[in-house]
């Protein structure tokens, strides 16, 4: 199981470079970076300058803000000047987000990404081969390339792309046509063994493959802290960031597969009242510990171990409150002491 660093929601441009480089040298490897308050792709474009094996990855840039052309122009640029360490991970975002604040179409998310994902790849075809650039889709229609536009092959070849999800179409698109899938941090185990390996096996079968080689991404929530001070905060953040989630309606499934689709109900009506920090007393102990993992630092590396062992080909330590990797020095450890022994 690879170990990755998440790069928080908060980090300026240049603080990612600082965060990468003590990443690296701490022997993470890859850092993520979300699209939130800034782009992802400027502050991995630094890094890659200061980096040399830790892998660089957006989880997620939003697929439908942009469009195909753009997005394989982007990933391409990164992947030339990490040397080859870019992953392109993608998301759909939810409907208010693309049309209310990117101005942006939205119909069909599940088809609309897989010919997104289709798209970038027959563009990049494009560019190696030479050949003529002939992709015709219901959402997009890419028919002109001349040479003077044309980056040509990448000597490092195409990035991998990864897609994330929660529903079973936008997963089961993930299994078909990306190299690999970023499972949402408002996932359980339960929900990823039921609902997400079904759906992504039925997927990779569609494209006339399995499992062996598809990497799973698992950001996963934790709940530690060092001093008692450190693990309040933590779970306070934890609970806030479970019932911003769960006040989103996309995401109700997740909570109707463990019988709590009234706490969705009553999330959301608290979400439309403005009342965001009254949330947080809506979710209880054991709402908090079936969606993070909640302990002391040197039991998480087991516990992630139970959880997602036999699931995840990689992991990370999602941090709502923006902690940084300090708090993860001995859940890293110890995870690493697991793998050598």
């Amino acid at each position: 199981m690879k170990v990755d660093s998440d790069g928080g929601t908060a980090l300026e441009p240049r603080d990612v470079v600082k965060a990468a480089v003590e990443a690296e040298r701490i022997g993470y490897d890859a850092i993520w970076l979300p699209e939130a308050r800034h782009d992802p792709f400027i502050g991995l474009a630094l890094a890659a300058e200061r980096t040399e094996r830790i892998e660089l990855g957006t989880s997620i840039a939003v697929a439908f803000a942009r469009n195909p052309m753009t997005t394989a122009m982007l990933a391409n640029d990164l992947q030339l000047v990490s040397g080859g360490r870019f992953i392109l991970g993608l998301g759909s975002q939810i409907e208010a987000h693309i049309t209310k604040r990117f101005s942006m179409p939205w119909s069909r998310p599940a088809a609309r990404m897989r010919e997104f994902v289709c798209a970038i790849r027959a563009i990049w075809d494009s560019w190696a081969t030479g050949d003529r650039l002939k992709f015709r889709g219901d959402f997009y229609t890419h028919t002109l390339m001349t040479p003077f536009f044309s980056p040509g092959p990448n000597p490092y070849g195409n990035p991998e792309i990864y897609l994330a999800g929660v529903g079973e179409y936008m997963t089961e698109v993930a299994g078909e046509v990306a190299d690999g899938f970023i499972c949402h941090p408002f996932t359980t185990e339960r929900h990823l063994r039921e609902v997400t390996l079904p759906a992504l096996r039925r997927g990779r079968a569609k494209a006339g493959g399995s499992l062996d080689g598809f990497e799973i991404s698992r950001p996963s929530l934790l709940v530690t802290g060092n001093d008692e001070r450190e693990l309040a905060a933590a779970v306070k953040a934890a609970k806030q960031q479970i019932a911003f989630y769960g006040s989103t309606p996309a995401y109700r499934q997740v909570l109707d597969l463990h019988g709590w689709g009234d706490l969705q109900d009553e999330l959301n009506r608290m979400s439309k009242r403005g009342q965001w920090d009254e949330m947080s007393a809506a979710i209880d102990d054991e709402v908090l510990e079936t969606f993070a993992v909640v302990g002391e630092p040197e039991q998480i590396a087991d516990q992630l171990a139970k959880r997602y062992g036999d699931i995840a080909t990689r992991v990370s330590f999602y941090a709502p409150d923006n902690s940084g990797q300090r708090r993860w020095a001995k859940v890293f450890a110890a995870l690493r002491m697991a793998e050598d022994s």
